[in-house]
């Protein structure tokens, strides 16, 4: 099978993320007097990768409407300095540049709004790859990666068939499924090989050289 159109999503993907979001999960905890210690930040990277407000009403109880006054909250941090707060992966630039000299169209469909994605990807230098970077709304009315990934193509008028997914967690797969799309599994992000067993990527690849050696295969 053979790929012209490929679709990474951001968190565990392309940025490792965990310093700006963990302190963003934790400052909007602090607000409903839920102190989590420094030390303890790295309880909170189950935030990573899924709604926000799926997020906060899996783990500790929200309703829909605190859940989303929460999101709120971690938004104050995030949007001013969370964001920033986030490092490439090794050996990432040099895949995109790749990529985009062989010919390939360049995709991002992230969970994370639609303007911190694209502020992310100038700060990095990166957007410059990107035909067009799609993520989340505001409004809660595109939250869902599927959501995410079908506007995507509705917006570039893509046809499934013709595109492949790059992700680390199950929503990438199951998201991508959703619209007809198949998936490469990361390793080095935040997903784990059992959650992969369970929703059976088509494509595995544990780094990002075997990322790179992989999508030297499958696009043309």
């Amino acid at each position: 099978m053979s790929y012209c159109n490929l679709i990474f999503d951001l968190d565990g993907t392309l940025i490792e993320p965990k310093t700006g979001i963990t302190r963003a999960i934790a400052y909007a905890l602090k607000y409903y007097d839920i102190e989590i210690p420094e030390s303890e930040y790295d309880t909170l990277t189950p935030f990573i990768g899924p709604p926000l407000t799926e997020s906060f009403s899996r783990y500790y109880g929200f309703d829909d409407a605190k859940a989303r006054e929460a999101v709120e909250k971690y938004r104050e941090y995030y949007s001013v300095t969370g964001l920033f707060e986030c490092n490439l992966y090794p050996g990432i630039t040099e895949l995109l540049a790749e990529l985009s000299a062989s010919g390939a169209h360049i995709y991002l469909a992230t969970s994370k709004p639609q303007t911190f994605a694209e502020t992310i990807l100038k700060h990095l230098g990166l957007a410059r790859f990107f035909k067009l970077i799609a993520g989340s709304t505001f409004d809660h009315t595109r939250d869902q990666k599927s959501q995410v990934i079908h506007w995507l193509l509705s917006q570039e008028q893509l046809t499934p068939a013709s595109c492949l997914m790059i992700g680390d967690r199950h929503y990438d797969v199951e998201g991508a499924r959703v619209c007809g799309i198949e998936t490469i599994a990361v390793g080095y992000g935040y997903g784990s090989e059992e959650e992969f067993d369970q929703c059976t990527p088509a494509y595995r690849a544990k780094t990002v050289e075997a990322l790179a050696e992989l999508l030297r295969q499958l696009v043309g």
